[in-house]
C-alpha cells in the first residue's frame, strides 16, 4: 500500500444520477448520499480520517458512484451524535459510516437507521447494533504486540505509565484490556500512572507531566496512538533529570513527529522503541466500501483493517515525512474489493 494509491472505480460505476449539493435534500435512488457521523474530532487522527472521508468521497462523486455526501463532526457526546443520526434518518441519506462515541449506546439509533433503509457500517469506534456492518481494527492483537515489544526492550523490568485514549470509546477499552492482559505476563513492570490523553499530544503532555514529580523513575510508557506519542516524549524532555541522559521506552502511536524525533534521537544514542497505529486511511476506505455496497456489492457483517508499524527494519523510511500526521497509506477502491469484499 502507497501514500497515493490510485482510485479505480472498476465495474462499481453504473449510471448514477447527476450530483446533489451537500446541503440539499437526499438524493434520488440513482444518486445516493453517504453520510459520515464522527463523534469526536479533537485529535489528528480523526482530522486525518475526515480528510480521508472526504477526498475518497470527491473522487466517488465524480466517478458516478456516489450522488455526494454529509459530514458531521461531534463532540464526543452520545447526546450529540444521536441527535446527528436522527438528523441524517430524517434527511433519508442512502448510508451512514458512523465512528460511535460508545460501543452500545448509539444502537438504537442505528437500529432505527436499518429499519429506514439506510446502510450502517460503523468502523474504529464500532457499534454493536446487530444490523450494522463493522469495519474494525485488531486492537486487541496489535496492541498486546506492540506492548510485548515495549516491554521486552527494558527486559521486562521497571516502571510503568499507561496512557489511555479517548474516554469511553470501543479502541481505548480494548486497547487497555490488552496491555493489561500483557502485563499479566511481566512480574517485574510496575504500572506506576495511568492517565488519558485522549490521542492527542498536548493532553497526554499535560497528563504526563501533571504525574512526573511523584513517580519514581519511569523505564517504559504504554501508550494507545493518535499523536499522543510526541506529546508524552515532550513530556519527559521537558521534565528532564534521569530523562535527559535516558528516555523511557515510549510506544510510539504513528505520528510522524514522534518517528521524526525518534530517527534523531537513533543516530544520537541508538534509542529504540516500535510503533504500531491504526491508519486513518480507514475513512476512505469506509466510504469506497459504502459506494460499492450501495452499487450491489456484498460484504462480510464484520471485516478488520491492516495497521502500520515501525521499527528499527524500517525507522529510515518514515523519518522524512511530513510533520503533524499519522501513519497512513490512502486506501482505493480497488484495495477495498480486494482486501474487504472478497473475503
Amino acid at each position: 500500500m502507497s501514500w497515493t494509491a490510485t482510485m479505480r472505480a472498476a465495474g462499481l460505476a453504473a449510471a448514477i444520477g447527476t450530483a446533489m449539493a451537500a446541503a440539499g435534500p437526499a438524493a434520488a435512488q440513482d444518486a445516493p448520499v453517504v453520510a459520515l457521523s464522527n463523534s469526536f474530532f479533537g485529535n489528528t487522527w480523526r482530522q486525518q480520517m475526515v480528510t480521508s472521508f472526504e477526498e475518497a468521497a470527491g473522487q466517488a462523486k465524480d466517478q458516478g458512484l456516489i450522488g455526494d455526501y454529509i459530514v458531521m463532526n461531534g463532540d464526543g457526546t452520545v447526546v450529540q451524535q444521536q441527535a446527528h443520526m436522527a438528523e441524517l434518518i430524517l434527511r433519508g441519506v442512502d448510508a451512514i459510516v458512523i465512528n460511535a462515541a460508545s460501543e452500545t449506546a448509539l444502537n438504537g439509533v442505528i437500529e432505527e437507521a436499518c429499519a429506514a433503509g439506510i446502510t450502517v457500517i460503523s468502523f474504529d469506534s464500532i457499534a454493536s447494533a446487530p444490523c450494522n456492518y463493522q469495519l474494525n481494527f485488531d486492537f486487541k492483537g496489535y496492541k498486546q504486540a506492540q506492548a510485548r515489544a515495549a516491554l521486552d526492550l527494558v527486559d521486562g523490568q521497571g516502571n510503568a505509565i499507561v496512557v489511555r485514549g479517548v474516554a469511553g470509546s470501543a479502541p481505548d477499552a480494548a486497547m487497555y484490556e490488552a496491555q493489561m492482559e500483557v502485563l499479566k505476563d511481566y512480574p517485574g513492570i510496575t504500572v506506576v500512572a495511568e492517565v488519558y490523553g485522549q490521542a492527542t499530544a498536548a493532553i497526554a503532555q499535560s497528563g504526563i507531566a501533571n504525574v512526573l514529580p511523584s513517580l519514581p523513575q519511569v523505564d517504559v510508557v504504554l501508550a494507545q496512538g493518535g499523536s499522543d506519542d510526541i506529546g508524552i516524549a515532550q513530556a519527559f524532555l521537558q521534565y528532564g533529570g534521569p530523562y535527559a541522559e535516558k528516555m523511557p521506552v515510549i510506544e510510539g502511536g504513528g505520528g510522524t513527529d514522534f518517528v521524526k524525533w525518534w530517527a534523531e534521537e537513533n543516530a544520537k544514542s541508538g534509542y529504540q522503541t516500535v510503533s504500531m497505529n491504526t491508519t486513518p486511511g480507514i475513512g476512505g476506505a469506509v466510504l469506497w466500501l459504502a459506494a460499492a455496497m450501495l452499487n450491489g456489492a456484498e460484504a462480510p457483517k464484520q471485516m478488520i483493517m491492516p495497521v502500520a508499524t515501525v521499527d528499527a527494519s524500517n525507522l529510515q523510511q518514515y523519518a522524512d515525512l511530513p510533520s503533524g500526521m499519522i501513519i497512513s497509506p490512502t486506501y482505493s477502491l480497488d484495495w477495498v474489493e480486494q482486501n474487504l469484499l472478497s473475503n
